[in-house]
Protein backbone atom coordinates (compact mmCIF):
# COMPACT_ATOMS: atom_id res chain seq x y z
CA UNK A 1 0.00 0.00 0.00
CA UNK A 2 0.91 3.45 -0.57
CA UNK A 3 -0.22 5.41 2.75
CA UNK A 4 -3.53 5.30 1.07
CA UNK A 5 -6.12 3.07 2.94
CA UNK A 6 -7.43 0.33 0.17
CA UNK A 7 -10.97 1.05 0.05
CA UNK A 8 -13.39 2.83 -2.64
CA UNK A 9 -13.13 6.04 -1.39
CA UNK A 10 -9.19 7.31 -0.45
CA UNK A 11 -8.46 8.43 2.69
CA UNK A 12 -7.56 11.83 3.64
CA UNK A 13 -6.33 11.61 7.24
CA UNK A 14 -10.10 11.90 9.02
CA UNK A 15 -12.48 9.59 10.15
CA UNK A 16 -15.65 9.71 8.97
CA UNK A 17 -16.77 11.44 12.56
CA UNK A 18 -14.31 13.70 12.00
CA UNK A 19 -15.44 14.78 8.78
CA UNK A 20 -19.33 14.99 10.13
CA UNK A 21 -17.94 17.35 13.29
CA UNK A 22 -16.03 19.10 10.64
CA UNK A 23 -19.30 19.71 8.57
CA UNK A 24 -21.37 20.78 11.42
CA UNK A 25 -18.98 23.30 12.49
CA UNK A 26 -18.57 24.87 8.97
CA UNK A 27 -22.66 25.04 9.04
CA UNK A 28 -22.50 27.13 12.88
CA UNK A 29 -20.34 29.36 11.48
CA UNK A 30 -22.31 29.96 8.51
CA UNK A 31 -25.48 30.23 10.99
CA UNK A 32 -23.21 32.59 12.97
CA UNK A 33 -22.89 34.98 10.11
CA UNK A 34 -26.42 35.19 9.52
CA UNK A 35 -28.61 38.60 10.49
CA UNK A 36 -29.46 38.55 14.15
CA UNK A 37 -33.31 38.96 12.83
CA UNK A 38 -32.41 35.46 11.22
CA UNK A 39 -30.48 33.40 13.46
CA UNK A 40 -32.70 30.86 15.36
CA UNK A 41 -32.74 30.28 19.01
CA UNK A 42 -29.17 29.13 20.32
CA UNK A 43 -30.85 27.24 23.33
CA UNK A 44 -33.61 25.56 21.52
CA UNK A 45 -30.71 24.36 18.80
CA UNK A 46 -28.37 23.01 21.58
CA UNK A 47 -31.69 21.33 23.19
CA UNK A 48 -32.56 19.49 19.68
CA UNK A 49 -28.68 18.28 19.40
CA UNK A 50 -28.81 16.73 23.10
CA UNK A 51 -32.54 15.07 22.17
CA UNK A 52 -30.68 13.22 18.95
CA UNK A 53 -28.07 11.81 21.55
CA UNK A 54 -28.31 7.92 22.08
CA UNK A 55 -29.86 7.53 26.03
CA UNK A 56 -26.61 7.80 27.89
CA UNK A 57 -25.30 10.58 26.31
CA UNK A 58 -28.68 12.38 25.89
CA UNK A 59 -28.87 12.08 29.94
CA UNK A 60 -25.28 13.14 30.78
CA UNK A 61 -25.93 16.40 28.32
CA UNK A 62 -29.33 17.17 29.91
CA UNK A 63 -27.81 17.00 32.86
CA UNK A 64 -24.62 18.80 32.21
CA UNK A 65 -27.16 21.60 30.76
CA UNK A 66 -29.04 22.08 33.70
CA UNK A 67 -25.76 22.06 36.00
CA UNK A 68 -24.53 25.06 33.71
CA UNK A 69 -27.68 26.54 33.45
CA UNK A 70 -27.66 26.98 37.77
CA UNK A 71 -23.83 27.74 37.89
CA UNK A 72 -22.92 29.64 35.15
CA UNK A 73 -26.37 31.54 33.74
CA UNK A 74 -24.46 34.30 32.00
CA UNK A 75 -22.66 31.36 29.58
CA UNK A 76 -24.72 31.09 26.24
CA UNK A 77 -25.65 27.96 25.09
CA UNK A 78 -24.69 26.72 21.43
CA UNK A 79 -23.25 23.92 19.68
CA UNK A 80 -19.77 24.34 18.85
CA UNK A 81 -18.83 20.74 16.15
CA UNK A 82 -21.97 19.48 16.51
CA UNK A 83 -21.74 18.72 20.38
CA UNK A 84 -23.21 21.01 23.35
CA UNK A 85 -20.99 23.41 24.83
CA UNK A 86 -21.05 27.29 26.21
CA UNK A 87 -20.09 30.56 25.68
CA UNK A 88 -18.65 33.33 27.34
CA UNK A 89 -18.62 36.64 25.40
CA UNK A 90 -18.95 34.46 22.53
CA UNK A 91 -16.59 32.17 22.63
CA UNK A 92 -16.78 28.54 23.65
CA UNK A 93 -15.68 28.52 27.20
CA UNK A 94 -16.76 24.77 27.62
CA UNK A 95 -18.04 21.83 25.68
CA UNK A 96 -19.48 18.15 26.67
CA UNK A 97 -17.94 15.47 23.54
CA UNK A 98 -20.21 12.74 23.97
CA UNK A 99 -18.96 9.35 23.50
CA UNK A 100 -21.13 8.34 20.71
CA UNK A 101 -19.76 11.68 18.65
CA UNK A 102 -16.58 10.10 17.92
CA UNK A 103 -17.04 6.20 19.39
CA UNK A 104 -15.04 6.87 22.60
CA UNK A 105 -15.31 5.14 25.92
CA UNK A 106 -16.63 8.09 27.63
CA UNK A 107 -18.12 11.25 27.00
CA UNK A 108 -15.59 14.05 27.98
CA UNK A 109 -16.45 17.66 29.31
CA UNK A 110 -13.83 20.29 27.62
CA UNK A 111 -12.76 23.56 28.79
CA UNK A 112 -10.94 26.12 26.06
CA UNK A 113 -8.12 28.24 27.39
CA UNK A 114 -10.91 31.20 28.10
CA UNK A 115 -11.72 28.91 30.74
CA UNK A 116 -10.35 30.35 33.97
CA UNK A 117 -9.22 26.71 35.56
CA UNK A 118 -4.99 27.98 36.53
CA UNK A 119 -3.95 25.87 38.70
CA UNK A 120 -0.19 26.17 38.58
CA UNK A 121 2.19 25.30 35.49
CA UNK A 122 -0.24 22.39 34.94
CA UNK A 123 -4.43 21.45 35.07
CA UNK A 124 -6.79 19.47 33.41
CA UNK A 125 -8.86 21.02 30.97
CA UNK A 126 -11.11 17.46 30.27
CA UNK A 127 -12.45 15.21 32.24
CA UNK A 128 -14.08 11.76 31.56
CA UNK A 129 -17.83 11.75 32.54
CA UNK A 130 -19.34 8.17 32.83
CA UNK A 131 -21.97 9.04 34.79
CA UNK A 132 -24.09 11.82 36.83
CA UNK A 133 -23.63 11.12 40.57
CA UNK A 134 -24.39 13.68 43.13
CA UNK A 135 -20.53 14.26 43.29
CA UNK A 136 -20.14 14.45 39.94
CA UNK A 137 -22.60 16.74 39.35
CA UNK A 138 -21.49 19.27 42.41
CA UNK A 139 -17.54 19.08 40.84
CA UNK A 140 -19.11 19.99 37.39
CA UNK A 141 -20.90 22.64 39.20
CA UNK A 142 -17.87 24.30 40.73
CA UNK A 143 -15.67 23.92 37.88
CA UNK A 144 -18.29 25.62 35.35
CA UNK A 145 -18.81 28.28 37.84
CA UNK A 146 -14.92 28.68 38.42
CA UNK A 147 -14.35 28.87 34.52
CA UNK A 148 -16.79 31.46 33.76
CA UNK A 149 -14.81 33.74 36.37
Amino acid sequence: MTGKQKSDESYDGFSAEERSAMKERAQELKAAKRPRDKKGDPEAELLAKIAELPDADRALAEGVHRIVKEHAPGLTPKTYYGMPAYAKDGKVLCFLQPAKKFDTRYATLGFNDLADLDDGEMWPTAFAVTKLTPEVEARIGELVRKAAG
